[in-house]
């Protein structure tokens, strides 16, 4: 997939927007799908650059990449039902445990049945701090960026991960999957 582009735009414009599309491209899809949808993560990943595109970039706004998964996390705003049915559905389908391998399988039965709490967790969140939390998390952004993708104090993206630790923290038992509990 390629950025579209007029017949009028410079040579370097076209080349700047192929470049920076090639470069953020995998990221802002895998952190819709992560949040909506593989499907939806198609059409709304092209959303965004075209969105960027036709917007354009002002390099005096910061980086790129969290102004294009500020623009991903409106679009996904626009697609928040979406979303919250994805998370309701996913707490309620963990994954079942498997009996042929027991003990191979007890920390994947214990991660998926988390899986499931956090996903309940995470619908329960408000829609800001689980933008907050989404975005460090699957998008991978620093505070710095998610304060600038939401057009947020950097204070306000501290304050809302803390607050959106807490309930998914006490949501999920204070348990870590990662841990061997069970030998």
């Amino acid at each position: 997939m390629a950025i579209p582009s007029d017949l009028t735009d410079p040579p370097d414009l076209r080349a700047e927007w192929e470049e920076i599309f090639t470069a953020h491209f995998a990221g802002i899809h895998r952190y819709i799908a992560g949040r909506l949808s593989e499907d939806l993560a198609d059409d709304l990943a092209a959303e965004v650059f075209l969105a960027a595109y036709r917007g354009g970039y002002d390099a005096s706004r910061g980086a790129v990449r969290p102004w294009l998964y500020g623009i991903a996390t409106h679009l996904i705003a626009r697609h928040h039902r979406s979303e919250l049915r994805k998370w309701k559905a996913l707490s309620r389908t963990a994954e079942r445990p498997e009996h042929s391998h027991e003990d191979a399988t007890l920390t994947r039965v214990a991660a998926s049945e988390l899986t499931g709490r956090l996903a309940g967790a995470l619908a329960g969140l408000n829609r800001r701090d689980r933008d907050v939390v989404l975005l460090h998390a699957l998008g991978g952004l620093s505070h710095a960026e998610v304060s600038t993708a939401l057009n947020i104090p950097a204070g306000t993206v501290a304050s809302r991960l803390n607050r959106a630790r807490k309930q998914l923290r006490k949501a999920l038992g204070d348990v870590n999957p990662l841990e061997d509990n069970h030998g």
